[in-house]
C-alpha cells in the first residue's frame, strides 16, 4: 500500500529585529512545536526532511515546527520562492507569521536591553540598521499569512496573538506541586503559596499516634473525626482551583505550593494529599511530594 506523503505543520517566524520573534518561539514551544532560533537557510532542507523522517507508519508527527529565520540569513531571502517551494514538495504545511514594531519602540527596546542590532556596526547606526532590516524583509513580509504590529503589546499580549495564530491553541496547564513540610526546618524556598496548617488538632500529643505519619490509616481516622480539617482543605482547594488558571494564561511551567506543619510528618501531610486527590478529580497535572516525611 502506497503510503501519502505526510503533511506537517511549519511556522516561519520573521521580523524586525527587536519585535519580538523570541516571545513568539517560546509560545510555539510550550504548546509542543519543535522550535529552532534562527537555523541557518541552507539547512532548512534538512531539518524540515528529518522532521519528516521522524512520522512513523502511522502517520504520527509532532505538532509541529517552527523556524525563527532573521536578517542574518540573507540567502533565504535571496531565494525565497523556491526555498518555499521545497517545504511544499517535501510535504509540508507552511505559515508566515512577520513581527514588526514602530522606529520608536525598536530603538527603545535596544536602548532597554543594549544589545546591538545585526545589521548595525560603526559605520551603520540603529535607525539605519532597522530601515535597513525592513528593505532586507519586506519580500518574507508580503508572503506573510499574519502581519503582528508588536509596538504596543507585552509580552503576554503577544502570546495571546500567537495562539491565536494557532486557531486557539491552548497552552498546556502548568504542573502543580503540592509540597509538605515542617516549619521546623523551615520553608521551601521555591514555594509559590505557603498555607500554615499549625492551628489544626496534632495526633503527634496522642502518644499512640506519635509513631505513625499523616499516610497511616490511624492518623487518617484521627483527621477525619475533625470538621476543620476538611474546612481547611476545602478552603484551600477552593482558593488554589480559583486563581490557579490565572497563572497558566501566564505561561507559568509549574507552581509549587507548600502546606506546612511543625514536624512535616502529620498535618501537612494529611492535608497534602487530601489536596492532591481533589486536583487529580478534576483532571489537574499534579504531583506531590513529601518534603520532611522521614525526618
Amino acid at each position: 500500500m502506497i503510503r501519502q506523503q505526510p503533511v506537517l505543520d511549519m511556522v516561519l517566524i520573521s521580523g524586525l529585529s527587536g519585535s519580538g520573534k523570541s516571545v513568539a518561539l517560546q509560545s510555539l514551544e510550550d504548546v509542543g512545536y519543535y522550535c529552532v532560533d534562527n537555523l541557518p537557510a541552507v539547512l532548512l532542507d534538512e531539518f524540515s526532511g528529518r522532521l519528516i523522517d521522524q512520522i512513523d507508519d502511522e502517520g504520527d508527527a509532532p505538532t509541529g515546527a517552527a523556524v525563527s529565520i532573521d536578517s542574518r540569513n540573507r540567502n533565504f531571502f535571496s531565494n525565497l520562492d523556491s526555498s518555499l517551494a521545497r517545504l511544499e514538495s517535501q510535504g509540508i504545511h507552511y505559515r508566515i507569521l512577520f513581527l514588526e514594531a514602530e522606529e520608536h519602540k525598536l530603538i527603545m527596546r535596544y536602548s532597554e536591553t543594549r544589545r546591538s542590532h545585526p545589521l548595525a556596526d560603526g559605520q551603520t547606526s540603529l535607525l539605519e540598521a532597522i530601515r535597513r532590516e525592513k528593505e532586507l524583509l519586506e519580500p518574507l513580509r508580503s508572503k506573510a499569512e499574519r502581519v503582528l504590529d508588536t509596538t504596543g503589546m507585552t509580552p503576554r499580549e503577544l502570546r495571546e496573538k500567537v495562539r491565536d495564530f494557532l486557531g486557539g491553541a491552548t497552552f498546556p496547564r502548568p504542573l502543580l506541586l503540592i509540597e509538605s513540610f515542617g516549619y521546623r526546618f523551615g520553608p521551601p524556598r521555591e514555594a509559590d503559596f505557603v498555607f500554615d496548617v499549625r492551628c489544626l488538632p496534632n495526633p503527634y500529643w496522642d502518644d499512640t499516634l506519635r509513631k505513625y505519619n499523616g499516610l497511616d490509616a490511624p492518623v487518617v481516622r484521627f483527621f477525619e473525626q475533625y470538621e476543620e480539617v476538611s474546612e481547611m482543605t476545602g478552603q484551600i482547594f477552593t482558593f488554589l482551583n480559583c486563581w490557579l488558571p490565572r497563572f497558566a494564561s501566564e505561561d507559568r511551567s509549574y507552581i509549587t505550593v507548600a502546606i506546612g506543619c511543625t514536624g512535616g510528618r502529620h498535618r501537612s501531610v494529611h492535608v497534602s494529599e487530601k489536596l492532591h486527590a481533589r486536583f487529580l478529580e478534576h483532571s489537574a497535572n499534579v504531583q506531590i511530594r513529601h518534603r520532611n516525611l522521614s525526618t
